[in-house]
């Protein structure tokens, strides 16, 4: 049996705000932005070719601190082109840094271990690493 993620909650304090950031500046595409009664709004967002989206909403989504979420990571193919790709955005995105040695041989001296860090406009923090191809 396969175990999918599909969808992780992603705190924010304007959902009009984020939903700009992830799809205008970071590129998600917006799948639905429903009003569930009361005030309720999900917002859900998937990055290009993932099989796992973002929610951001109000009221009908788990209370969290905005920008509470770390660690939430993205792979890519090609690092520095996606750099690129941000920063012309206007995404606040770091430089490439290069985190340990590969464990195994790869075609790319970027691949497993390079990566640039970015944040949300409320601190949700975010990986981009870099692999170009599996196993």
């Amino acid at each position: 049996m396969n175990w999918t993620l599909e969808v992780v909650i992603v705190p924010v304090s304007d959902v009009d705000r984020a939903k700009k950031f992830y799809a205008d500046q970071l590129g998600f595409a917006v799948d639905h932005d429903t009003v569930v009664g009361d005030g309720a709004r999900i917002v859900q967002l998937t990055p290009p070719g993932s099989g796992c989206s973002v929610v951001i909403g109000k009221g009908a989504v788990p209370d969290m601190p905005p920008g509470s979420l770390k660690g939430l990571q993205l792979v890519v193919a090609d690092l520095e082109r996606a750099r690129a790709e941000l920063v012309e955005r206007g995404v606040e995105v770091s430089e490439i840094q290069v985190l340990g040695a590969s464990p195994s041989p790869t075609p790319h001296p970027l691949d497993n271990v390079g990566f640039v860090f970015f944040t949300d406009p409320d601190g949700n923090a975010w990986a981009i690493q870099q692999i170009s191809s599996r196993a």
